[in-house]
């Protein structure tokens, strides 16, 4: 296997559905491969992962540096909560399991910072200052902070308790409008107070809009009545590839 070119890097991004990779232009986000996409193995074990990211590697021809994003807190490339992974994977290095699996070097982020990376450095926030809000609306609501371009890691807003007492997301997230059968305008409804939340708690000078759910913004636009600025993400559900190649690019 060889790497293609010295700008040309492997972002993986590990979600509780499917893991899916490329291999990404890391000056323009441009992917210059085939997204690969495998179902994340259950149960989720670290061992059953290793096998799963090598196979992906693998299939997509690459050797070098690999970037990627795993729906966790992660600090030093350690998992540190268990989100839908399972508890067992709280304290393991992922960078080291997935190394060891493949015998490459990974830089592994948690998955929202890897999007809003991606935004802030070549898509929607790309030109805006200030404290910036990345959401990546998904299974359950992601959230990256950056103040002046710079990332303040692992924010959990999805974690906020709601009106309920129950953490925000199972709320507002996309998985909730699916659950409770809802239309856009009335799961609108549901974001707009997320964002109202978020919007209290941080004083944001802009909101980046991504994930699934923001490639039908026209569809719960006119619900979202939040006075911070709203844009919506360029990268949408490639956002995570493209941020863990750029993680990794940043790191060498």
């Amino acid at each position: 296997m060889t790497r293609r070119h010295d700008n040309q890097l492997l972002g993986i991004d590990i979600g509780a559905s499917g893991i899916k990779a490329a291999v990404v232009d890391i000056a323009s986000g441009e992917l210059r491969s085939e997204r690969h996409r495998v179902p994340t193995p259950a149960p989720a074990t670290p061992e059953r992962f290793g096998k799963a990211v090598r196979k992906v590697v693998a299939h997509l021809h690459y050797s070098g540096p690999v970037g990627c994003c795993f729906p966790t807190i992660v600090v030093g490339g350690e998992a540190r909560s268990a989100s839908n992974l399972g508890e067992h994977w709280i304290g393991v290095s992922v960078e080291e399991t997935f190394s060891d699996a493949t015998g490459l070097p990974f830089d592994v982020v948690n998955d929202a910072d890897a999007a809003g990376i991606a935004e802030m450095r070549l898509g929607a926030g790309r030109d805006l200052d200030g404290t910036v809000i990345t959401i990546t609306i998904g299974t359950g609501i992601g959230s990256g902070m950056f103040r002046n371009g710079t990332l303040i890691p692992n924010l959990e807003l999805g974690h906020m308790p709601g009106f309920d007492g129950e953490p925000i997301e199972r709320y507002a997230s996309g998985n909730a409008r699916k659950r409770d059968d809802l239309s856009w305008p009335e799961w609108g409804q549901r974001f707009d107070y997320f964002l109202k939340r978020a919007a209290r708690v941080c004083t944001p000078d802009h909101f980046v809009l991504g994930g699934g759910a923001s490639k039908r913004f026209h569809k719960f636009s006119d619900e979202v009545t939040v006075t911070i600025p709203v844009h919506v993400a360029n990268f949408l559900n490639d956002a995570g590839i493209v941020g863990a190649a750029l993680v990794a690019a940043e790191s060498r």
